[in-house]
């Protein structure tokens, strides 16, 4: 058993520019420059969501060589591909566990893997085909060396009241996540097709993405 909380929250987007006008103008507030993560080609915008997590806008980089594996989130199906093609959308979260709760995880979170971007340094779990768990209700998890961005991030006035997870194998999922034991944040899990909904308190008042 573990005791976990929501680290940040992943909306993937066809490119970075996207994605980040798309969220500030649904939540009305400004995100933040990220960085590049070299493992995967990837680069990213942060929003900080209260005072222990964040929202992340992640899109492949068009200025990095391809890495030599699946990129994670499944920003290299095709099925995501033409996702994205309608627009930026929320896909995944990600729990922050101890280190001991990370090497000894369920195999289905996926692979843990050392990584960095600029200063910031975790260990995170991937799927080896860069695949969401459980179709991404089921979070990746993370063990960070250094402190968590949100700690670095401005306040705009954005925090997450409920997350809406929906998925045909809901006992499975139920039985997962009641097993990491999650502290925050509130959670709705229902059995149907496999969605994902966050409910966030803006400055102007509740946004559902």
């Amino acid at each position: 058993m573990v005791s976990a909380h929501l680290d940040h929250l992943v909306v993937a987007a066809a490119t970075l520019a996207e994605g980040r006008s798309w969220v500030e103008e649904q939540l009305g507030v400004p995100m933040e420059d990220g960085g590049r993560h070299e493992a995967f080609g990837t680069h990213n915008a942060l929003l900080r969501l209260g005072s222990s997590a964040y929202l992340e806008v992640i899109a492949i980089d068009p200025e990095a060589p391809a890495p030599g594996r699946a990129r994670w989130f499944e920003l290299d199906s095709p099925r995501m591909a033409e996702r994205l093609a309608h627009g930026p959308a929320l896909v995944h979260w990600v729990v922050a566990v101890s280190r001991g709760a990370l090497e000894g995880a369920d195999p289905v979170h996926g692979e843990a893997m050392a990584l960095s971007r600029g200063a910031n340094r975790w260990t995170l779990t991937v799927p080896g085909d860069g695949s969401l768990p459980m179709g991404g209700v089921l979070p990746s998890l993370i063990a960070w060396d250094t402190p968590p961005p949100v700690h670095s991030l401005p306040d705009r006035g954005v925090e997450l009241r409920q997350l809406a997870l929906a998925g045909p194998e809901s006992g499975s999922l139920g039985a997962r996540l009641e097993a990491l034991e999650l502290v925050e944040p509130p959670l709705v899990v229902a059995a149907d097709q496999p969605s994902f909904k966050a409910i966030l308190q803006t400055p102007t008042g509740l946004v559902t993405v």
